[in-house]
């Protein structure tokens, strides 16, 4: 068991060290695959005239803590199981690095599932009880991508369980939390989502190949080779682009969804990384252009919906 640091004995050096150890555990640079979604499920709900202000913050605040959860459950169960051995200490390895505790973590992972749980009913005392369905779905796939017997994450299943719940799943939750229905729109949109949402877990993989590699640990990557991981990303960013193109060609929304291919240049630079990279730092900025791409495509697709709604 990893041993914390000893706490500062002042009252705000405590708080500073606190405040550090769990911003780190909550891996803030990952939550942009929980806010996507919900912002272009709730644009979409707006161009279609039935957005919600009060269901929209819920709906976020609901999909931020089950990442948060995630990421601390991801911390427990895998220093747990390797103590940390083989890995990198990045910043966000806290019990490794002996900022917080093994119980502070499984702990913090309980109220954080706890306190999206309670949000989650009250969705669905406000929606209906087909969202309860939807919500113990995630909730399963969030747990058991890391931990369980047979952790989806360490099976060659992570790429497909995000792409599902990160994209459709999340896209049409949110879609149906404001509108109380489902529709083919909100499901083509859904699929440029889940293209880049996986790709930033593909760019994780690349980076993370030889640790996963000593641990045991089964990606894609893993089984078919740093090349095959390159141009599955290269894959999953172009079709991003293209649904885009296609979508707006067929009117499925407007055209004004076009406004989403000006994160085309950053999908060049962070291409241009996993192509290139010879090292774990260089990967590391890959998969960071990858998570900015992702931030700014879903951003500017969720501003193109806000624009057409204004202007039509």
């Amino acid at each position: 068991m990893a041993e914390v640091l000893p706490l500062p004995a002042d009252f705000l050096g405590r708080a500073r060290f606190y405040g550090r150890a769990w911003y780190w555990a909550a891996r803030p640079f990952t939550l942009s695959a929980s806010v996507v979604p919900v912002f272009v499920g709730s644009a979409l709900a707006l161009h279609d005239g039935a957005a919600s202000a009060v269901r929209f913050p819920l709906v976020l605040l609901g999909s931020l803590l089950v990442q948060v959860g995630t990421n601390l459950v991801d911390e427990y169960v895998d220093h747990r199981r390797t103590g940390g051995r083989g890995k990198l200490l990045a910043p966000y390895k806290v019990i490794a690095g002996g900022l917080l505790s093994e119980r502070a973590v499984r702990l913090g992972a309980l109220l954080v599932f706890g306190a999206a749980v309670a949000i989650g009913l009250a969705l669905v005392a406000l929606v209906g009880w087909p969202l309860l369905l939807l919500c113990l779905a995630s909730l399963a796939a969030a747990y058991f991508y890391s931990a369980g017997p047979r952790p989806l994450g360490a099976l060659a299943l992570g790429e497909l369980t995000v792409a599902v719940f990160m994209g459709p799943v999340m896209v049409l939750g949110t879609y149906y939390v404001h509108t109380g229905t489902l529709t083919g729109a909100a499901w083509l949109l859904s699929l440029p989502v889940a293209c880049t949402v996986t790709a930033i877990l593909v760019a994780n993989d690349l980076r993370d190949l030889e640790e996963d590699r000593a641990a045991g640990k089964v990606t894609p990557i893993v089984l078919l080779g740093p090349g095959f991981g390159r141009w599955l990303w290269s894959g999953l960013v172009l079709a991003a682009l293209l649904a885009v193109v296609a979508l707006a060609s067929a009117q499925v929304s407007a055209w004004w969804l076009l406004v989403a291919l000006l994160a085309a240049p950053v999908a060049v630079r962070a291409a241009r990384a996993v192509f290139t990279a010879d090292s774990r730092p260089a990967l590391g900025r890959a998969l960071a252009l990858t998570a900015r791409f992702h931030l700014w495509f879903g951003a500017l697709l969720s501003a193109g919906l806000l624009i057409a709604w204004a202007t039509g």
